[in-house]
């Protein structure tokens, strides 16, 4: 072999290797693209659409209302903070083929230039030796394996904040019919006030009372006024967090019809014991925290399998070295010699790792367990409640017809029935207040449980794969 035709093959080969590289192509952010496209968002786009048929969830038709379910699906589609997760995930799939690949071969050309090798025909001596690096004690099983955990603890991570948007949407979907209802009541309230007034009012002018009957009266309206327009505002800033949770502008919700049917039912299977230990082995917090102990278990046997040292196999050649024109081999063996240390300290600090990560899993299934336990008799405790005010309600309706029946009769005055239609209206608001309490507690109890009872799994697995909504931020 000439040392021409050496180094032309040398040189032919790094191309051939390099061929096959990854190239960098930039996708800038653009602010103003991004603002426009959040401000296109539509619960009626083609994208969200299919997603939603996707998931056998039929987008409401124009004029139909929007339910949790799909009001939920679009969030899972829209929020940004689960496209931050689920790239995330990505990140975690990309580091298992990392985890998997084998080092890869080096090789070391060293040319060299000597005149005064007696009878040579070429001055030039050219080595050429290969480094093929071996792994021993099952360093890259246990690479992959730690990979593998550590996919797993993303996977659960998007599971948590899959249920924190969910969460959100059912959270901010209450506050609004809550808003709306007590506006709706406040108003009635308003009304039968205003009619308490004004009877007191003639009866001042009669010379029957005071005014300070009549002042007090005024006062109290004048405060179900404030409440009213406090109710009302509510409304307002409770579509602005709505549109918020499902990752849209305010106007995507222009024209959009809202069911809170749902609202109006209190389920009774998530109290079962279980649907309780499922959460408690199953809660996408507490599986995470098991799967990254599994990752410093990995971690420990990767560690230790550190301690055995590496083979480096260098097989070499050697043209015009020291002869003219000769061919020298040689066969290379590099081991390093764990004599100075056996990585013990990286061995003890996974150890406490290790000892670190089941700590945090105990601490947060107990965590688990005292969320459920809380919000279940919050629960409870809350539909009590409900019963006692759906109790009250009947007696102040029973009251208020059989007071409307009296005036009829002639037997009592117009005003009594006015005060008992502020009586009843404020009896609605209890009950009112005692439902929203009472759904607020069912949606800790389901955040706490993580049920598929309230969203099954297959939702949960193929709101893992949502599109980018805006791909043309890709381009």
């Amino acid at each position: 072999m000439s040392c021409k035709s050496l180094f032309v093959s040398v040189m032919v080969s790094i191309p051939l290797a390099l061929g096959g590289c990854a190239t960098f192509h930039p996708r800038p952010l653009s602010p103003e693209k991004t603002v426009a496209a959040f401000s296109d968002r539509s619960l009626n786009g083609p994208g969200l659409c299919a997603f939603l048929e996707k998931n056998r969830v039929p987008a409401p038709i124009p004029g139909r209302a929007w339910t949790l379910k799909p009001l939920t699906l679009a969030a899972f589609y829209y929020q940004p903070s689960l496209a931050e997760a689920r790239a995330q995930l990505l990140a975690a799939n990309a580091a298992r083929i990392t985890a998997g690949e084998r080092p890869n071969p080096s090789i070391s050309v060293n040319p060299a230039y000597d005149s005064a090798i007696p009878g040579n025909f070429s001055p030039w001596i050219v080595p050429v030796s290969l480094d093929w690096p071996i792994e021993t004690a099952g360093k890259r099983g246990y690479r992959l394996q730690q990979a593998r955990q550590l996919d797993l603890v993303a996977r659960w991570n998007l599971c948590g904040a899959l249920w924190g948007v969910r969460s959100g949407v059912r959270a901010a979907l209450l506050e609004l019919y809550a808003a709306r209802r007590q506006a709706s009541l406040l108003a009635r309230e308003i009304k039968a006030r205003k009619k308490v007034v004004r009877m007191l009012e003639g009866q001042v002018s009669a010379g029957y009372l005071s005014s300070y009957e009549v002042t007090r009266a005024r006062i109290d309206l004048d405060k179900t006024i404030l409440a009213g327009q406090a109710a009302a505002g509510r409304v307002l800033q409770a579509r602005v967090a709505l549109a918020g949770t499902l990752g849209v502008s305010v106007r995507a919700l222009e024209n959009i019809s809202l069911s809170f049917a749902g609202f109006k039912t209190f389920p009774r299977q998530l109290t079962r014991p279980r649907v309780q230990r499922w959460a408690l082995l199953n809660r996408a917090d507490v599986r995470s925290a098991l799967a990254d102990y599994a990752v410093s278990q990995s971690a420990l046997q990767l560690q230790i399998a550190t301690q055995y040292p590496d083979i480096h196999i260098g097989p070499g050649y050697a043209w015009n070295n020291g002869n003219a024109g000769d061919n020298q081999w040689s066969l290379g063996l590099t081991l390093t010699l764990p004599v100075l240390n056996r990585n013990e300290g990286q061995i003890a600090q996974a150890k406490a790792n290790r000892k670190l990560a089941a700590a945090h899993f105990l601490t947060v299934q107990t965590a688990a367990l005292t969320s459920i336990d809380s919000a279940l008799a919050g629960y409870c405790s809350a539909l009590s409640e409900v019963e006692t005010a759906e109790g009250l309600l009947k007696n102040l309706r029973r009251r208020l017809v059989s007071v409307r029946a009296q005036v009829r009769a002639g037997e009592i005055e117009p005003l009594s029935l006015a005060n008992a239609e502020v009586a009843y209206s404020a009896g609605a608001m209890d009950r009112l207040n005692a439902l929203i309490q009472a759904q607020q507690a069912l949606g800790r109890l389901e955040d706490a449980v993580q049920s598929p009872l309230t969203l099954s799994p297959s939702k949960l697995a193929a709101a893992q794969t949502v599109p980018t909504p805006n791909e043309d931020l890709k381009k």
